[in-house]
């Protein structure tokens, strides 16, 4: 009954009957948060339950909060007073009554045949009965089945509790049994001797009846023969039994109760000895039975004879047993009666007549009892295949199975090209020598208990995938333990698996069937290879009832022994009738295995062949091929395993249609191209010119680069991908091949690329490149790759003119002309427009695909074929649109996949949720994805492409084309307004909430309203906020409607912190100030450590306060007029500050908030300059003096009051963040995450030019503080200094706004003099800032920064005006550079601990002094510590530090060569460059050679040494790239670069 009800959605059934499974889908309906629903659901919280939660409990065991708990409890109120009307009309909708049931059965068409077939158990149908009762009305669910086979003894056939077997019978045709039923719900508890008398008493009057009748007949103890409180007629509710000896002994009473031996004898001959069934029931403690008696009265037996019994009876009087006349029994319809006396003569004178019918039928039976087998073959292709032709990778396959016998594992080929999705292994030693032993030869696979799916950590279900590998390599769960593992799960026994493991199972099947796969994409085959015990057919239970049916299921038994016992357990859940259906019986496994390889597409191929060097091939397993799954390789052979011959016209048809419509090409497309099973695919222009640059850099016999890249640029839709995978199929006899997977790591990727490229090949030096296609792709992630790559190059000691691997990196761009611009030697465009060689041939192909198919279905290639001409598709979707029904859902549909597809880049809409959209049934049959088709309007068919998504393989619905999501967006927003397209899309529960997929569809919803458009991807123009967003705030009402959709979508997205941020962004932008500053705390709230959610409430408070300062009226404002400004702005300089003590983001290289800070702190400072009681004459300077000592003019006392500490505090907190500023563009490149991008909020000179930000800023923070009087003459009132008094008369102060002013104030901002193209000003410049420094400096007379300061500029000096008279000699600076402090609380800071490791490197090894050298190396360890302290993911940031100088040839300071005088002699466009630098190439430069100095060195227990110091003595150098770093130990050469991480080798050589 409770897999009945478990097929039934909880809208269908009364509260008391729900499963834990229906009320979690109530909950997920009214919207209570996932992490109750499953918590609840653990609890077992059934509908009964549910009508008894109360506040306490949902608080103190489900940990729910106050307002979900009363939500729930509302919801809940309100669905029990709807309960009435809900069994009211479930009454209506199950028809009948239980007399119309009964009527039913009992109609003679409707009666059971039997004899049953061997393998028959209990069959059933499920049929809804209404109980009435004197009292009460419910409703109820019974399964019908039927009889155990009549006269045949079989160990593992059971009843199950509760199921009804047909009512009691009369006589048929003789053979036929009849059946009567006795309870003996109370006569099971009497004692032996009355409990055989009363057994006695009903076997022996049936037998005698049946007998007497001629008739086979059964009679069942154990089964109600009346209807009694709920109990109904024919229910099986089974007996204990606490000795089988009394129902054998009751047989006895057989020669005491017939009338003479020969009746006796007859009597023992027909009447057979019990049959005890289990009964199964689930719940209950104590095993009952059934016991059955047949009776067989053959014709040899019984011809010519009158049998008459005596039946015994206990008296309680005379407490024993007396015995009843002997009189004849005979069946009256379902009655045992005597035989009246005056009917007693036309009895016996009818049993002659009765004596030929018996023997007819006996000779009958015997005549056509040739059993009709049913075919098996196509039964099997059935349920496999869900009734296609031949097996193919549509379907996932999930393998249940028990232990392999020796002889079945050399019949499992079949396995091999099912596409499996996972295992589940009952058999602990089947990593030894079962099943998975002989299938990790050729398949990869990943060893799973059922623990890794618990998901105890609270994965998302994607990183749970990416966890365990799913879909990548075959997933194999050890269900019952591993006897070959030491850790993990132990192996147990039936009883304690039930105990331990079957919730472990139950969440594993959960999972699988409602998070990772979708239902309908799978199927489920049991292979019962060996004995069936309780765990595999609970594991069969689970299924059932996650898939709601027995759809998708299937079962293979060769042993019908092992089915028998099998089907006899899971009748609980599944029906009789239905087992059958999908079970395949004795069907031997060899046979299983020859059958289905005949339907796979792909024949069985353990070896694939890869080109090598010599010309010829080499084999690439299958096992090794799967264990490189970050690529998807292709082969010489590729698709070469598919047999052609079993594929339908209409199948290649279908091929080469989804193509044309614009699904992604396939290497099938090529191969049945090639095979002229299809028409050609066009070759774009694009593909000659890729193909020419790949055959110049392939055939140089002396590589320019081990590591080559070319560049495919392609506008969305135009056919780049298509060129790609063109090269690869053109070029897989030539070069290894393959294409990079999405999300792989690099490491990984590096690793599997390595392998490939090595794979059988002997000589390092002389293998074949691997040509890898990377789509879509970000350029840090092809630095990565490329230095990854390089690293290992190096490592393995290839030569560096060998070229290894060509990256063909494929992306799309808004603009692929300018990108190709950039780099155009190695860079190739594919547009929407056709060349003129290109139109003809489209043009032609266009034609010949209309005789095929009906334009409208290849609309993408008639669009392309026109050169995606924007007035065309206009036209186009005009048409199909013309007739739209705007209000039908399908149309709402199209509303929303056209909406996402127009504003995120690959997204899509799962089947499962359009399905949920459109109200189709949540199960489905097995014609699934047709039956959802059908269901969509014309239109829908011809915009709508069905794809499936690579890394999850969720089948997917998208647009055809991105412009042609646009257009029908377009015109369908005409009617309905984009912003009501969307909020109507986040509004709808049914697709925010639906579990399948769920993940993935809120990213994209996430992305809809947080993604910005950016030149550097590719996208047409840069925009401050999400497209979407910009374009609701251009229609009418725009900027409220923009702010209601992000509200609504912060809700839906269930209070998503960064939409909120996005919404502050918003309302400050439009001057909303208030509101923003509450969604900015909002924000905060949600994500209090995140550094852009912090910032945001920082640029609330900048905006706040520039809006206050731009639309004063007043141009001279008074102090309490300022009061409004002044605190704006100092709680946007707190806002800022607080960001900045909050730990950065791994993927934030600068901290945006000290740029915040210093913005608002300038202007902050312009305005106090404009306060009216500050302009007078000395005005300026009472202001300074009040900012920077403990003066406070009088006018300001009070009004100002709160302000006077942060206000004197402003100009050191300035100072220390431009400081900090600085410091980090010292350490990192400035570029940013495209991650990081969509979230700041920073102008963007602030984001791609800090250093010219830096610079700027600088100069006008000094420029406020220049013109000051000298500190010893503040007390007079003196004018300032003039910007030419020497600087001997500047104040420490007053000197450090000077230089800051020209440039020098700090690290980054001399350095940035060093990028000036005109060396002779930047050298000025330089000078400028020096002579503000006094002539004869000593140690002392400076502090510590500005004697930074000063030694750095010295240094940039040389290498911009290295004759300058300015300029000291090295000792000098590195004397003065003594004073750096390199331990201890007072330790200098990165900036001069950076000029010590520059100044004290040594020009030859013994020229260090012991204590310059212990200088040098407590200097480089201190460094190595501040950056890790400063770096918190060191691997990801080390290869974004800058390295700013270089150890040249030279002498003196000119030994000291900045990166500029490298980069000069770098030839080409920025984007080579680049790659010159990543690939190596820079050290073979000439130029370089003759500048810089290769320092000797040794590797030691892999660590890197150079000689300094003592004459033992040693320093330890890093390698900037640790696999350049050559094993073992090597003398090496390398080149010395300087950056605030340390002292780094660069390409490393050994010494010949």
């Amino acid at each position: 009954m409770e897999s009945s009800s478990s097929e039934m959605g909880w809208q269908e059934l009364s509260c008391d009957r729900w499963t834990e499974f229906h009320v979690s889908s109530w909950l997920r309906n009214i919207g209570i948060k996932e992490i109750h629903i499953i918590k609840l659901e653990e609890e077992e919280v059934t509908g009964p339950v549910l009508t008894t939660l109360h506040k306490d409990y949902l608080s103190s065991t489900i940990g729910m909060k106050s307002g979900q708990i009363e939500h729930l409890l509302k919801k809940r109120d309100e669905l029990l007073m709807s309960e009435p009307n809900k069994q009211k009309k479930g009454r209506d909708l199950s028809g009948k009554s239980r007399n119309d049931i009964k009527e039913k059965v009992l109609h003679p068409g409707q009666e059971p045949i039997s004899p049953q077939k061997p393998c028959d158990r209990a069959e059933r149908e499920d049929v809804t009965v209404e109980c009435n009762d004197s009292s009460t009305s419910t409703e109820a669910t019974f399964s019908f089945c039927d009889y155990q086979n009549f006269d045949e003894h079989e160990k593992d056939c059971r009843y199950v509790k509760h199921h009804v077997l047909p009512p009691e019978t009369g006589i048929e045709n003789m053979i036929v049994p009849c059946h009567e039923y006795k309870s003996l719900e109370v006569a099971h508890t009497l004692d032996s001797k009355r409990l055989k008398s009363k057994v006695a008493n009903e076997v022996l009057r049936f037998a005698c009846a049946c007998m007497n009748m001629r008739t086979n007949g059964t009679i069942h103890f154990g089964i109600m023969d009346k209807v009694r409180g709920k109990h109904k007629h024919g229910e099986i509710i089974g007996v204990p039994v606490n000795s089988r000896s009394d129902f054998v002994d009751a047989l006895d009473y057989i020669e005491r109760c017939f009338k003479d031996s020969n009746q006796q004898c007859d009597a023992r001959r027909c009447i057979r000895n019990p049959r005890f069934i289990e009964v199964i029931d689930r719940e209950a403690t104590e095993e009952t039975w059934v016991i059955e008696y047949d009776v067989v009265p053959k014709a040899s037996i019984v011809k010519d004879k009158f049998y008459s019994v005596g039946v015994p009876k206990f008296s309680e009087k005379s407490n024993k047993v007396i015995y009843e006349e002997k009189v004849p029994y005979y069946r009256a319809g379902a009655n045992t009666p005597r035989i009246p006396n005056d009917e007693l003569v036309p009895f016996i004178q009818q049993l002659r007549e009765k004596d030929q019918q018996r023997e007819e039928a006996e000779s009958s039976r015997n005549q056509t009892a040739v059993e009709c087998r049913e075919d098996q073959m196509c039964k099997l292709i059935n349920l496999l295949t869900c009734g296609k032709p031949h097996m193919d990778d549509s379907l996932w396959y999930i393998i249940v199975t028990n232990k392999f016998q020796p002889e079945h594992l050399s019949s499992i080929s079949f396995l091999f090209h099912m596409n499996l999705f996972c295992v589940l292994d009952f058999d602990p030693n089947s990593k030894t020598s079962g099943l998975c032993s002989r299938y990790k030869e050729q398949k990869a696979i990943t060893l799973h208990f059922l623990d890794d799916y618990a998901n105890n950590d609270g994965l998302k279900t994607d990183d749970l995938i990416e966890s365990l590998k799913l879909f990548e390599r075959k997933s194999w769960i050890f269900c019952n333990g591993r006897n070959d593992f030491p850790g993990g799960e132990k192996t147990c026994d039936e009883k304690t698996w039930i105990k331990t493991r079957k919730k472990k199972l139950k969440k594993a099947v959960s999972l699988i069937c409602n998070d990772i796969l979708l239902r309908g994409s799978f199927i489920v085959l049991f292979l019962l290879m060996s004995d069936v015990e309780q765990p595999i057919v609970e594991t069969f239970h689970e299924f059932f009832a996650e898939m709601n049916g027995h759809d998708y299921l299937a079962v293979i038994s060769e042993s019908e022994e092992n089915y028998k016992k099998w089907s006899s357990l899971a009748q609980v859940s599944c029906p009789m009738s239905s087992l059958k259906d999908i079970s395949i019986v004795e069907m031997p496994l060899t046979h299983v295995d020859a059958t289905v390889q005949s339907i796979q597409l792909s024949k069985n191929q353990p070896e694939r062949k890869l080109p090598v060097l010599n010309g010829g091939l080499c084999f690439l397993k299958s096992v090794e091929e799967n264990m490189l799954d970050s690529l998807e390789i292709i082969s010489v052979d590729q698709c070469d395993n598919t047999k052609v011959e079993i594929m339908s016209e209409d199948e290649i048809k279908q091929i080469e249609s989804h193509f044309y419509r614009g699904g992604k090409i396939d290497w099938i497309n090529f191969w049945l191209a090639d095979k002229h099973k299809c028409g050609n695919i066009i070759k774009r222009d694009a593909y000659d010119k890729v193909c020419k640059i790949l055959d110049k850099k392939a055939h140089l016999t002396k590589a320019e680069r081990p590591i080559e890249s070319v560049n495919i640029y392609h506008h969305p839709g135009s056919g780049g991908s298509t060129v790609a995978r063109q090269i690869l199929w053109s070029w897989r006899k030539k070069v290894r091949c393959a294409v990079v997977k999405q999300c792989k790591e690099i490491t990984t990727v590096c690793e599997h690329a390595v392998r490939l490229r090595e794979h059988d090949e002997k000589d390092k030096n002389n293998s074949l490149p691997v040509l890898l296609l990377l789509e879509d792709r970000n350029a840090d992630y092809i630095d990565d790759l490329r230095r990854e790559l390089g690293n290992v190059i190096a490592t393995k000691k290839i030569s560096p003119y060998v070229l290894c691997f060509i990256l063909l990196i494929c992306n799309r761009s808004n603009d692929p002309g300018k990108m190709c611009r950039a780099s155009p030697s190695q860079t190739v465009a594919v547009t929407h427009k056709l060349t003129e060689a290109e139109k003809p041939l489209f043009s032609k192909k266009c034609e010949q695909l209309k005789l095929q198919f009906q334009p409208d279905f290849i609309l993408t290639f008639v669009l392309m074929s026109e050169g995606f001409d924007r007035s065309y598709i206009r036209d186009c979707v005009e048409h199909i649109l013309n007739k739209i029904d705007h209000s039908s859902p399908i149309t709402r549909l199209i509303r929303f996949v056209a909406l996402l597809n127009s504003y995120v880049r690959d997204s899509y809409i799962s089947v499962s949720h359009c399905e949920a959209s459109l109200g189709l049934r949540n199960y489905v049959d097995r014609a699934r994805y047709h039956a959802f088709v059908d269901h969509l309007s014309d239109e829908a068919r011809l915009f709508f492409i069905h794809l499936k998504e690579s890394s999850t393989h969720i089948s997917t619905i998208q647009i055809i084309h991105p412009l042609v999501a646009e257009e029908i967006l377009s015109q369908l927003s005409a009617k309905l307004p984009q912003s009501d397209i969307t909020m109507a899309l986040i509004k709808d529960k049914v697709l925010m909430n639906h579990r399948f997929a769920r993940e993935e569809f809120l990213k994209f919803i996430r992305a809809l309203f947080i993604r910005r458009n950016k030149k550097s991807r590719g996208d047409p123009k840069d925009t401050a906020f999400s497209p979407l967003i910009e374009h609701v705030t251009n229609e009418r009402g725009g900027v409220q409607k923009a702010v209601d959709l992000m509200k609504s979508a912060h809700i839906a997205l269930g209070k998503e912190p960064f939409v909120a941020q996005q919404l502050a962004r918003l309302l400050y932008t439009n001057s909303r100030f208030e509101e923003a500053l509450e969604w900015a705390e909002e924000a905060k709230s949600l994500l209090p450590h995140d550094t852009f959610v912090l910032d945001t409430v920082g640029q609330v408070y900048k905006r706040w306060f520039y809006h206050l300062y731009d639309t004063l009226g007043e141009e001279e404002p008074s102090p309490e007029r300022a009061i409004e400004i002044i605190s704006t702005a100092l709680k946007g300089i707190s806002a800022f500050q607080a960001s900045e003590k909050t730990p950065k983001k791994e993927t934030v290289s600068l901290n945006s908030s000290y740029q915040g800070e210093v913005d608002v702190g300038c202007r902050l400072l312009k305005f106090l300059s404009g306060v009216n009681v500050f302009l007078n004459n000395t005005g300026k300077s009472d202001l300074v003096q009040y900012l920077i000592t403990d003066y406070i003019p009088e006018a300001v006392k009070t009004p100002w009051q709160r302000f006077h500490q942060q206000l004197k505090g402003l100009q050191k907190s300035l100072e220390h963040a431009l400081e900090c500023i600085s410091e980090d563009l010292s350490y990192f490149q400035t570029d940013i995450s495209e991650g990081d991008e969509e979230l700041d909020a920073r102008d963007p000179e602030q984001i791609h030019k800090p250093r010219e930000w830096l610079t700027r800023k600088s100069a006008v923070y000094a420029g406020f503080f220049c013109i000051i009087p000298d500190e010893s003459d503040q007390a007079s009132g003196s004018n300032s200094t003039a910007m030419t008094s020497p600087a001997e008369k500047l104040s420490s102060f007053q000197r450090k706004m000077r230089t800051y002013k020209l440039g020098g104030g700090n690290f980054t901002s001399i350095l940035s003099l060093l990028y000036d193209k005109d060396p002779d000003r930047a050298g000025k410049k330089l000078e400028t800032i020096i002579g503000m420094y006094p002539e004869n400096l000593t140690r002392n007379c400076l502090d510590k920064t500005d004697l930074a300061n000063f030694i750095i500029c010295q240094i940039a000096l040389n290498c911009t005006l290295p004759g300058s008279s300015k300029l000291l000699s090295l000792k000098e600076l590195k004397d003065l550079s003594k004073r750096f402090s390199t331990e201890g609380r007072n330790m200098s800071t990165a900036s001069a601990l950076y000029l010590l490791s520059l100044l004290f490197w040594p020009e030859t090894s013994d020229e260090l002094s012991s204590a310059d050298t212990q200088i040098l190396l407590s200097a480089i360890d201190a460094l190595k510590k501040l950056c890790s302290q400063k770096s918190q993911d060191v691997s990801h940031r080390k290869s974004k530090i800058v390295t700013h100088f270089f150890l040249g040839k030279a002498r003196g300071l000119n030994k000291i060569v900045h990166r500029t005088a490298i980069e000069k002699h770098i030839k080409g466009p920025l984007s080579e460059r680049k790659l010159k630098w990543l690939g190596g190439e820079v050290w073979k430069t000439k130029e370089v050679l003759q500048l810089l100095k290769r320092v000797e060195g040794w590797t030691e227990n892999e660590n890197l040494f150079v000689k300094g110091g003592t004459r033992d003595g040693k320093i330890r150098v890093l390698p900037r790239y640790s696999a350049s770093l050559p094993n073992g130990n090597e003398s090496v050469t390398f080149y010395l670069g300087f950056s605030f991480d340390g002292v780094f080798a660069f390409d490393i050589q050994i010494m010949e």
